[in-house]
């Protein structure tokens, strides 16, 4: 049974292909300020013959899960993918925090990492009157929310400026509320690839009831997920950022009210460098009037990633050096821009809090795309003030 678990780590993912050529540390964001040298784990999960020695290595909770490594890897090697699987065994051997336990529990018995109540999920859109999508025709779309946007309260306001967003272009939708589940990201990058199986399962049975023409989704990781990690769904998958840039580019929607105040865009790294969306969240900030864009110097495929993805939101890693997030909201301020625009609820609150820990909150906020896009729809723009 071990041997099943840990040679076919290094045969599945081809590892002996490796050529140690380090690009992958090279590129590591967290390589800067971690002990983790993904090169040589690759190394050394390929060579050895046993992994127990892995078990005690804290710094494997300092990957991301960017996919930096992987796109950077000229063999076409995915070395993310050792580190989720040597999570696993750290899962199977019980030798991980009691945080990531907890995450792993509420995913289970309610759905959600944060452990919140099931009944709960969709209190956020009460006042809303968004249809019951299991009560729609098929052929409609399918707001899938997330279990940030679901529960987090900073994270509801995108939420529902998104619906804002949709209702404008008269665009009709629904939601599953309290029968939506979590989408199982970041339960498969913590490890847990059973568990992720469930509630795959789960949201599938739903997607079928409903029969959507597209699913769109809050965030970018629930995005990858159901695009690509989902076995058998059909139905496209697009992140709010392409679905709304088909209603602009098709003149649904009509901005007016301009929007004074010079901003830049952090690409979400399970967005851009995993998915290939660069262009349209830059073009629907472009078509805000009143909008100075200046772009960050680390950007599209080069994005310096915030620490929230791959589990981190539920562990500190090493906690070791600067957090990638608060050189991110340095660079901004030191480049002028009023806010930083993104399009990821892990993006969201990890720059939010690193404007906090810089000291940086009369300088500079953050926003997120369809916040700002509902801005000029309102009528009533915010300014970039800050103060």
């Amino acid at each position: 049974m071990e041997e099943e678990q840990q040679q076919p780590l290094a045969e599945r993912l081809d590892l002996f292909s490796c050529i140690q050529c380090g690009k992958c540390t090279g590129g590591c964001p967290v390589s800067i300020k971690s002990p983790l040298n993904i090169r040589r784990v690759v190394r050394e999960s390929s060579v050895r013959d046993e992994l127990s020695g892995f078990m005690s290595r804290i710094e494997l909770w300092d990957c991301t899960t960017c996919s930096t490594c992987a796109i950077r890897c000229p063999r076409g090697l995915r070395p993310v993918d050792v580190v989720i699987g040597l999570r696993e065994m750290m899962i199977e051997e019980g030798r991980i925090d009691k945080t990531i336990i907890d995450a792993l529990d509420g995913a289970y018995k309610y759905g959600n990492p944060w452990g919140r109540a099931k009944n709960k999920r969709a209190e956020w859109a009460q006042d809303l009157d968004i249809p019951n999508a299991l009560e729609m025709d098929p052929g409609q779309v399918l707001y899938f929310v997330c279990c940030a946007a679901s529960y987090d309260p900073r994270v509801q306001e995108i939420a529902r400026s998104l619906v804002k967003v949709l209702r404008a272009a008269a665009v009709p939708f629904g939601i599953l509320g309290n029968k939506e589940t979590c989408c199982g990201s970041e339960i498969r990058r913590m490890g847990e690839a059973g568990l992720f199986e469930m509630l795959m399962e789960e949201n599938m049975k739903n997607f079928s009831k409903v029969d959507p023409r597209v699913i769109v989704t809050t965030s970018p990781h629930c995005m990858n997920a159901l695009k690509n990690e989902y076995e058998g769904l059909t139905t496209d998958v697009l992140h709010y950022s392409q679905f709304v840039w088909e209603l602009l580019s098709a003149e649904k929607l009509d901005l007016k009210t301009p929007v004074p105040m010079k901003v830049t865009y952090h690409d979400p790294c399970f967005l851009g460098k995993q998915n290939g969306v660069f262009d349209e969240p830059r073009w629907i900030i472009g078509k805000i009037p009143g909008i100075e864009f200046t772009e960050f110097g680390r950007c599209r495929e080069n994005s310096l990633c915030c620490e929230g993805g791959g589990g981190r939101m539920w562990t500190e890693g090493t906690g070791a050096g600067e957090r990638l997030s608060e050189v991110r909201v340095k660079d901004a301020v030191d480049m002028g821009a009023e806010a930083i625009i993104t399009a990821c609820p892990f993006c969201l609150l990890t720059l939010e809090d690193a404007v906090k820990t810089t000291g940086n909150e009369e300088k500079i906020r953050i926003i997120d795309l369809m916040e700002l896009l509902a801005m000029t729809l309102e009528g009533d723009a915010e300014t970039g003030d800050v103060s």
